[in-house]
């Protein structure tokens, strides 16, 4: 869960992991344009959505990405398969959001929608 002390130590998560079966879709939470598609380590194959307003999606962990960067992707739309990439034992979205570069609980802002 968000904040919550990773097990390896040093930070604290900064969002969400949500086991899922590997192959499943992950899809954007709203309208947007992809800024980052590829993969970084830590978070394997991964996938940066630009809401604007200084708002970001992020999306990692994934088997393989589904968009491109500069992209343009409604809420709803298919960005990835779900998967294992990122080197942790579960599979599962690595899912975060940021504003103005800090990261919020997704768990909140879901609650407010």
């Amino acid at each position: 869960r968000f904040g919550t002390p990773r097990p390896e130590g040093g930070t604290t998560w900064k969002g969400l992991f949500i086991r899922a079966p590997e192959g499943g879709e992950v899809k954007a939470v709203a309208e947007g344009r992809v800024v980052f598609a590829d993969w970084m380590r830590g978070f394997g194959h991964l996938i940066v959505v630009d809401h604007d307003d200084g708002f970001l999606s992020v999306y990692g962990n994934n088997r393989n990405l589904a968009r491109s960067n500069g992209d343009a992707v409604r809420a709803g739309e298919v960005l990835a398969a779900v998967g294992n990439s990122g080197g942790g034992p579960e599979t599962g979205l690595s899912f975060e959001l940021r504003y103005q570069g800090q990261p919020i609980d997704p768990a909140r802002w879901v609650g407010f929608r």
